[in-house]
């Protein structure tokens, strides 16, 4: 979808992006995550086009973004995290304005309309002017406005900053519905559990460097990483921590004739070797789940191994 290639950009003094290379599939939405002045905005400008960087490239289905960028631009939105709205148009004037801008066809351009303002629940809004709206409507206008002409790859940067909880839920359904349609999403924030909510994989930049690029269902398979393992029975068994305490790597926090609570750092090879024995033993097993280390966890154990510290907040 994306491919991202050795960048790097300075600002007078100071580099911003060092060396910087990854790949974003299609259909997933990223979490693009590490501390302040990491280099996560102008990451986002220089994949948008809209800054060029010093030297590396930026391609989205083939296209060179800084060689070609209205052909780029054509199939990306981009939502900084500083908008501004024309607060006495119309919601559908705004979405009408941004669809003409974009290069929508006049006779198409009704139909996006309402497909963007269905997208984000705004169809009941469309007479309503911009400058009347909630800050969570006013986010979700914005977010049509970036997406209004289709595009394959979406960047959001900040989209929930200020937006109280249940617009923060909305928010998170709205991401959902627009990968489900076919776009790729990189999303900005320094609210962890939010990002947790509904992103598919994880990109951590520090000190303009890519620290981690990897799915989130990835972060807790590898050797090393603490995993805690539920176990439940369907009927009681004395057996149970007996069994338990027979597996290596293994390290038992609670356990009775029912139910037990686990912990290790084995990896994959050690649950699945539990699971065996606790089969192998006749034991009625009715649950079985690893926690998966959150996003926040994840960021914090990778930012700790990196050698850097956390500027970021796991709610807010």
């Amino acid at each position: 979808m994306i491919r991202v290639e050795h960048l790097i950009f300075d600002y007078p003094g100071h580099r911003a992006l060092n060396d910087v290379s990854f790949q974003i599939a299609p259909g997933t939405i990223t979490a693009l995550v590490g501390p302040n002045g990491a280099g996560k905005s102008t990451l986002m400008r220089v994949c948008s086009g809209l800054e060029r960087p010093f030297a590396g490239r930026v391609s989205l289905q083939d296209i060179d973004v800084h060689a070609s960028p209205r052909e780029a631009h054509e199939r990306m939105g981009y939502l900084p995290d500083f908008f501004g709205l024309y607060d006495e148009m119309t919601v559908r004037q705004c979405l009408e304005y941004r669809a003409a801008a974009q290069g929508v066809s006049k006779e198409k351009q009704c139909e996006a309309v309402d497909l963007a303002a269905a997208r984000m629940e705004l169809t009941d809004r469309l007479s309503q002017r911009a400058g009347e709206l909630s800050r969570g409507l006013r986010q979700r206008l914005a977010i049509a406005q970036a997406t209004i002409h289709n595009p394959v790859f979406v960047m959001l940067d900040e989209p929930a900053s200020g937006l109280d909880p249940e617009a923060r839920i909305g928010l998170a359904s709205a991401l959902k519905t627009l990968c489900a349609e076919g776009m790729t999403i990189i999303v900005s924030s320094h609210i962890l559990a939010e990002l947790d909510d509904y992103s598919t994989h994880i990109l951590m930049i520090r000190d303009g460097t890519i620290i981690e690029h990897a799915p989130l269902h990835d972060l807790g398979n590898a050797p090393g990483e603490h995993v805690r393992i539920a176990v439940t029975l369907a009927e009681p068994d004395p057996r149970l921590p007996l069994v338990l305490n027979a597996v290596p790597g293994i390290v038992v926090e609670r356990a009775d004739d029912r139910s037990a609570l686990l912990s290790t750092n084995g990896g994959a090879t050690t649950r699945q070797a539990l699971l065996k024995g606790l089969v192998e033993a006749g034991l009625p097993v009715v649950e079985f789940s690893a926690e998966r280390p959150g996003l926040q966890d994840a960021y914090l154990a990778r930012m700790r191994a990196a050698g850097g510290r956390s500027a970021i907040s796991p709610s807010k």
